[in-house]
């Protein structure tokens, strides 16, 4: 496809192709982070005018702070500092941008600048030809905002959504080589990038005629989308690169999950660093960040987990999540290998709240006790996930082994899987034929896997796209069904049917497997015709002819969608199944914990410093109103931790506090207890 037209000097142009992958180095990142919002409208007056040097450093040095994220460009389209290209912000009366950079910098703190790009209020009034529209001609949220009157209720979070082509793109170039002209910045962290949102305005449509793109193939105009993208992102790199080689780069919204195109084009690759967006209390949950750090850790850059203060979500004034719950997801953020970044909002007056950084304080004061076991660790583990990447499919196959304390690294992009006894396939079909080839040669080399429900089917679920030992019949006949297990899979697991939400798809299996579960089918499903009792159909007394798990050599394929039933109806008796499956074929794991099923374990390798550091967390959250809540902060007893590493293990200590541990032996297995410890501690081992 041809490049698009731009003002860039042949210089930047040629400098592209070296500024797509980046690298900042993990012992110059920043551990202890705040990305401090600052969204402020026309409507509001004397911007910036309580700012104080001296209370900004104090709140900053007692929290602990290393590097904070201030505004260059917010989401109401205005600048806050004197600018020739953007619009200062019309009730800003001198530079604060130029004021806060100085205050951080005379401390030893950096400050990345804030840019907003999707999200640009001013821009879009005074330029709707930039705003994305849909097939239709329809903008994001056009119809919802000219419906509302003047004193209707705002909804949260509705901006019009813009793209970075044509006359937009030439004004964000020229405003980000603005600051790297005028200010020594450490970074760019540049927000709200529009992935999914495909842009069918009018400049775009003359963009797809010039490229000789085909407006109505899908697949050509997505590509063609995300070819612009790249090329602004390129471009934004190539200029901050020429003026500040050692700047930190990031592109929110490249890193998240729930983005398709992420993970298809690699839109992430632009970045230093993985900023890792999750706001656990409203947004992702707490389950969703160790999935995601695990994935970017492979790549060689460094990681940081990103939550907020408030008890919601970002633009909450006066919101406070309380120091157990910063704690415990600061302490979470390191134990998965990340630098920590909380979220907080300066009012418009500039005057910076100093509750709040008391409490991120608390925090940050935990994180420097630890920072040194967790950022910059190499992920390692005997079992691996592989992603499919489907969200939904990977937080439920996360959530069972989270839930049931099993290690695990995330293996599709991982280099060497050397370490790896088994990997999990979950229930989403999205197999490749290179990816058919890499898992065959894995199980030819001795590894296992565990299928879950469909994983293994061709992406048309046409058959089996591995070899599992059987044959694909279809998808299920009931709306339900039950299990039956054998013995060999009866731990905490009753001999009686107990009930699937999901149904088992069916496999007639080979006559050499070894059958470890059979199925019950309903005598019918639940309809208006047929029906009976209140919810479904009893079991008949007759096993099906299709089983529910079986082995076929280093293969344990159970047909159910296990994880996709576990994080929707939640049932102890499927994670308990699935535990039972995951014993049968991992004989050495590297780290096992018996924590109660809140617990988390996660273990690093720090082969330079010739240690391995095994991270225990444990925290119940609770769904109170529309928040995940950490309230409570009870201690763990006598945590048995078995290791099972190549190396010999010379000593054995808890951080903070270097407690050393005595360790025991027994048929080549290495364990300590732990006598206490609440939310977290990292034990270390060294050799």
């Amino acid at each position: 496809m041809k490049i698009l037209n731009t003002l860039l000097s042949l210089t930047i142009v040629t400098s592209i192709l070296k500024a797509q992958n980046p690298e900042v180095s993990s012992e110059d990142f920043s551990s202890r982070q705040v990305h401090l919002d600052f969204h402020t409208s026309e409507q509001l007056e004397n911007i910036g005018e309580k700012f104080d040097k001296a209370s900004w450093q104090k709140a900053l040095v007692d929290a602990h702070v290393s590097s904070i994220n201030i505004f260059a460009k917010g989401h109401h389209g205005f600048s806050y500092y004197p600018t020739k290209v953007g619009t200062q912000h019309p009730n800003l009366g001198f530079d604060l941008l130029k004021s806060q950079l100085e205050a951080s910098h005379e401390i030893g703190i950096k400050t990345p600048f804030y840019f907003a790009i999707g999200w640009s209020a001013l821009d879009a009034v005074t330029h709707p030809e930039w705003v994305i529209k849909n097939k239709n001609g329809k903008s994001k949220k056009g119809d919802l905002i000219q419906s509302l009157n003047a004193e209707d209720p705002y909804p949260n979070f509705t901006w019009e959504l813009l793209m970075p082509e044509g006359g937009y793109l030439e004004m964000i170039l020229k405003q980000t080589e603005e600051l790297c002209k005028n200010y020594e910045l450490d970074g760019f962290w540049y927000d709200i990038i529009p992935n999914n949102a495909i842009n069918y305005n009018a400049y775009s449509r003359a963009g797809f005629k010039k490229a000789g793109i085909d407006v109505d193939n899908d697949l050509e105009v997505e590509m063609h989308h995300v070819e612009k993208l790249k090329f602004f992102m390129a471009s934004c790199n190539a200029i901050i690169k020429k003026y500040h080689p050692d700047a930190s780069i990031f592109y929110n919204w490249s890193t998240h999950m729930n983005n398709s195109n992420t993970f298809k084009y690699k839109l992430y690759e632009y970045n230093t660093s993985y900023d890792l967006e999750d706001l656990p209390t409203t947004w992702e949950g707490y389950n969703e960040f160790p999935l995601r750090a695990k994935y970017f850790s492979n790549m060689g850059k460094p990681v940081t987990g990103m939550s907020g203060k408030f008890h919601t979500a970002w633009g909450e004034f006066g919101g406070f999540k309380y120091p157990n719950a910063l704690k415990y997801e600061a302490a979470s953020m390191i134990a998965f290998g990340a630098n920590v970044n909380f979220g907080d909002q300066l009012h418009p007056s500039g005057i910076i709240d100093s509750e709040t950084y008391k409490n991120i304080g608390s925090a940050f004061s935990y994180v420097k006790s630890i920072e040194a076991f967790g950022p910059g660790g190499k992920q390692v583990a005997k079992t691996g996930l592989w992603m499919t990447f489907d969200n939904h499919t990977e937080q439920a196959a996360s959530l069972l082994l989270l839930d049931t304390q099993t290690n695990y690294v995330v293996v599709n992009n991982l280099k060497d899987w050397s370490d790896l006894e088994l990997i999990i396939i979950p229930s989403k079909p999205n197999l490749s034929a290179k990816n058919v080839e890499t898992l065959n040669q894995f199980v030819a080399d001795g590894g296992k896997l565990l299928i879950l429900g469909e994983g293994a089917l061709k992406r048309d679920r046409s058959g089996f796209a591995l070899d599992v030992g059987g044959t694909y019949l279809g998808k299920a006949s009931y709306d339900v069904d039950y299990t039956v297990v054998s013995e060999a899979l009866s731990k905490n697991v009753v001999r009686s049917p107990f009930l699937n939400y999901m149904p088992a798809i069916k496999i007639k299996p080979d006559a050499t497997v070894k059958l470890l579960a059979s199925i019950r089918e309903p005598y019918f499903s639940r309809t208006k015709a047929h029906y009976t009792s209140h919810q479904n159909t009893p079991y008949n007394l007759q096993p099906a002819t299709h089983p529910a798990i079986y082995r076929d050599g280093n293969t344990m394929v159970v047909a159910h969608p296990l994880d996709k039933m576990y994080l929707k109806y939640g049932a102890q008796i499927h994670r308990e199944l699935f535990k039972n499956t995951l014993d049968a074929l991992l004989t050495t794991p590297m780290v096992r914990a018996n924590l109660p099923s809140s617990g988390r374990v996660n273990l690093l390798h720090f082969p330079e410093k010739n240690r391995y550091v095994a991270h225990l967390l444990y925290a119940v959250p609770v769904q109170r109103g529309v928040a995940q809540v950490i309230d409570d902060l009870v201690p763990i007893y006598d945590t048995t931790v078995e290791i099972n590493l190549k190396e010999n293990i010379k000593k054995a200590y808890l951080m903070p506090g270097n407690i050393e541990l005595n360790t025991t032996k027994s048929n080549d297995k290495m364990s300590v207890i732990i006598p206490k410890f609440t939310c977290h501690t990292a034990l270390v081992l060294e050799y």
